[in-house]
């Protein structure tokens, strides 16, 4: 994408000649070894969408707090959280199709939803996949914030009650610190036992 940044095109384009809105979604949490994964839908105000909109991974900490708290005051946001349990017994794909069902279902009705990537969930809607849609979709993108920053304060928050594993730090991802930790002290109700890393562990 060079420099460019996400706007508001494909919404727009899906908008013309209709009342009814358009959804982004996507998603944080699909690749960490512990910890749930988070998905995120959200329905901009076309005359009030907050300045700075980008991909989640291009901002920093303090960028994407200040922005959730914007766009949670702007927009319609759902949000949908797949717990461990839910992705061991699933796998983590139909764990996060789930989660994203559950955020548009607190939406409402809309004419279409831009999804992140180039897997479509089954929604009670139209479905448009964007490969990297968080880079293109100023939806999508506010969606990527809402879903990263209440993935990361879960995990935080999970760093009190299990400490020694990092989680703050890493928030649950395959580091390092996070491997030795898992070999020094096991995994925690919060480690995704279908994921390899962890399986591997448990079967010593």
């Amino acid at each position: 994408m060079g420099g460019s940044r996400p706007d508001f095109t494909f919404e727009l384009t899906a908008m013309r000649g209709g009342a009814r809105p358009v959804c982004g979604i996507d998603e944080a949490g699909r690749g960490p070894w512990a910890g749930p994964v988070v998905a995120a839908a959200v329905v901009l105000d076309p005359d009030c969408i907050p300045a700075g909109l980008d991909d989640s991974k291009k901002l920093t900490g303090a960028q994407r707090e200040a922005l959730f708290a914007l766009i949670m005051g702007s927009a319609k946001v759902g949000i949908g959280i797949a717990d461990v349990a839910r992705i061991d017994r699933n796998n983590i794909l139909q764990a996060t199709f789930w989660a994203m069902a559950q955020a548009l279902g607190q939406i409402g009705d809309v004419a279409l939803a831009l999804v992140d990537g180039n897997r479509a969930p089954q929604l009670p809607c139209p479905v448009q996949t964007i490969v990297a849609g968080d880079a293109k979709s100023l939806s999508v993108a506010a969606a990527s914030i809402v879903a990263k920053v209440t993935r990361d304060r879960i995990m935080v928050g999970h760093d009190a009650s299990w400490p020694g594993y990092g989680f703050a730090r890493h928030k649950g991802y395959g580091t390092a610190f996070h491997r030795q930790a898992l070999q020094r002290l096991g995994p925690t109700p919060l480690h995704r036992r279908s994921f390899a890393p962890v399986a591997a562990l448990l079967a010593h």
